[in-house]
């Protein structure tokens, strides 16, 4: 029976979370906070001790053993920093250190956010029993992590896998990463809306001018809309076909909100995959909706910190 916790966070753009998580993948304890994206960093600092805070504070902490953190990216788990497109003060900035500083010194793993839901998918969703898989998450941005050989692999530095940062545009619009023509840039939800807007496309009465408003005016029939869904599905498809030819990935398994419009977006993007994926050996590559949802970060973070702690998380099924 496993009686040890392990503490995660999941920070991006729109939200700092943290958990308790048992061995078996379940939350036991939560807390969350909105993050200052575009504060100082040390005010979004001052948020993620917050959230630190709530998770001290339960008569749970004192079975917690390791901590794991998947942040946005890009992030430098040599050094322990992070330096997220999304949060303009944080460059360079040592939030390991910091964190561990907060925790009294608990052991603390850090990966990218793409990672820590590949680590999810791979221990309790779509991706499990899949030895080579790409798995992504689509939302404020585009990450993305990998699973080679059987395992998680999040590369030297963390970021293995950031397929929102691969150019499938070469002379396409500027990225706030300093690239041109990301994935990204092209298929993030921000950026579905804002060219669906461009072109012509109208929120209804409530002003709603998300990529979920976007999602449910292409299940309507607006043209617009639907445009703008098959353009992010492009890019998606030209990213994933990249990925399957350079390490043979078997599955890719796409998360986040954005996944959220179901086939608004599939049904493109195994229409695209078809046109970019033409070597025989990526033929045969399934395309799957995550099924760990909105808690992918922080089960993913407590699986990277169990296995960097050296500990083996359970599989889904078996307690």
């Amino acid at each position: 029976m496993h009686t040890s916790l392990v503490a995660a966070l999941d920070i991006g753009g729109t939200k700092i979370a943290g958990a308790l998580v048992d061995g078996n993948g379940a939350i036991l304890h939560r807390a969350q906070r909105p993050t200052p994206a575009r504060a100082d960093g040390d005010t979004v600092m001052q948020a993620v001790e917050t959230v630190l805070a709530g998770l001290t504070a339960s008569p749970l902490w004192g079975r917690a053993t390791a901590l794991g953190i998947g942040s946005a990216g890009p992030v430098d788990a040599c050094a322990g920093t992070v330096s997220p497109v999304n949060v303009p003060a944080w460059r360079g900035f040592p939030l390991v250190d910091r964190v561990s500083r907060a925790v009294g010194g608990l052991p603390v793993t850090l990966v990218g956010d793409g990672v820590a839901m590949t680590a999810a998918e791979h221990w309790q969703g779509a991706a499990r029993g899949h030895d080579n898989a790409l798995c992504m998450v689509v939302s404020t941005g585009v990450g993305g992590g990998l699973v080679l050989g059987g395992k998680p692999y999040a590369g030297p530095t963390g970021n293995a896998g950031h397929i929102g940062h691969i150019s499938v545009d070469l002379d396409g619009d500027p990225c706030p990463c300093g690239g041109r023509g990301c994935v990204e840039r092209i298929a993030s939800g921000p950026n579905i809306a804002r060219r669906a807007l461009e072109n012509g496309w109208l929120p209804g009465p409530s002003g709603d001018a998300s990529a979920a408003a976007v999602a449910k005016a292409a299940r309507a029939g607006d043209p617009v809309a639907t445009a703008s869904y098959d353009r992010a599905a492009q890019a998606l498809a030209a990213g994933i076909a990249a990925t399957a030819a350079l390490v043979e990935i078997e599955i890719a398994v796409i998360g986040g909100g954005v996944a959220g419009a179901g086939e608004v977006l599939f049904a493109p993007l195994r229409r695209a995959l078809r046109d970019y994926a033409t070597l025989s050996f990526a033929q045969r590559l399934i395309v799957a909706p995550a099924v760990t949802g909105t808690d992918a970060g922080l089960v993913g973070a407590a699986a990277a910190a169990s296995l960097g702690h050296g500990e083996t998380p359970v599989p889904a099924g078996r307690g």
